[in-house]
């Protein structure tokens, strides 16, 4: 039956906390995660701060969604530490992540398609009113708290009424992400959010994230695109085969040092004398090992 929740959460991420503090919300230390003899993480280091955009970066089978299953409390993690707000934590469930204010946004977004957008925002924390035992569905006060939020967000739309299969891939989204910053994130997960959208709702996405960063959330950016990672990140993380390769703060690493962590570039390299006696190969303009080294940061420092 649906949950009486009349009021704003009390924990709902201010709208000024930007930068304020150089802690992170979260924070990996040479975490791992082994499901039998099968190692999936090792040794990963990472942190979230308020107000910045954290890339996890890797191609399928690098542990992105391991990474986003310890943090968001679906599993636990098997060696080294996760830490929220400097205590070391281990979720059971993640109704306890979302309780420390860590909210996940999935590919398939868990909506209805066939209920309007403000039935959606409010999925599973309805607002009601009148007396037990005959309490109802204050739908009147939901409409309007869920088209101020989406406003405070930039998002406009024209009918709320409208089922929410019916708006774009990237308006949904961007519905889900205003949810999950009235509901009180701190920490934002997004999954591969561009991953089957167009260029235009792309980058529709990309403003989004860019808002909650603007609002004091952290938020971590999943994602196959360095490109779109370039364009809204301040911190970026390379997972290959369960483990980092790669973490660095943007003023640390070029667009195209990135690209050429995410396509394997440091492989290629290695393999350059190998292909080069493969004909028809050029290989001339393939990079060499010691060009992709990049500056690894400490997850400790502060993000510029």
């Amino acid at each position: 039956m649906t949950t009486t929740n009349e009021t704003r959460p009390a924990e709902a991420a201010p709208k000024d906390t930007a930068g304020r503090t150089g802690k992170p919300v979260v924070e990996l230390k040479g975490t791992g995660k082994s499901y039998g003899n099968i190692r999936a993480l090792h040794g990963v280091d990472l942190a979230v701060h308020p107000g910045k955009v954290t890339c996890v970066l890797g191609d399928n089978g690098a542990g992105k969604s391991t990474l986003i299953k310890i943090i968001s409390g679906l599993h636990q993690h098997t060696e080294g530490e996760f830490l929220v707000d400097g205590e070391p934590v281990r979720f059971s469930t993640p109704r306890e992540a979302l309780d420390k204010g860590i909210a996940t946004v999935y590919q398939d977004l868990a909506v209805v398609p066939l209920m309007p957008v403000w039935r959606n925002f409010f999925l599973g924390s309805e607002m009601t009113k009148g007396p037990w035992p005959i309490r109802r569905l204050d739908i009147e006060k939901m409409k309007k708290t869920a088209d101020e939020e989406l406003r405070n967000m930039g998002i406009v739309l024209d009918d709320l009424e409208q089922p929410i299969g019916t708006l774009s891939g990237g308006q949904r989204q961007c519905v889900a992400i205003a949810r999950a910053v009235y509901f009180g994130a701190r920490v934002l997960i997004l999954d591969e959010p561009t991953a089957a959208l167009g260029v235009k709702q792309s980058g529709v996405v990309l403003k989004y994230i860019a808002a909650a960063r603007d609002r004091g959330l952290g938020v971590i950016f999943i994602t196959h695109n360095p490109h779109h990672a370039y364009m809204v990140g301040d911190h970026f993380s390379v997972l290959r085969l369960g483990t980092m390769e790669l973490n660095a703060s943007r003023d640390e690493v070029s667009l195209e040092e990135l690209t050429n962590h995410m396509a394997g570039g440091t492989e290629l390299a290695a393999l350059k004398h190998e292909l080069a006696q493969v004909r028809g190969v050029d290989v001339e303009d393939l990079p060499e090992e010691e060009d992709l080294t990049a500056p690894v940061a400490t997850t400790g420092e502060a993000v510029s």
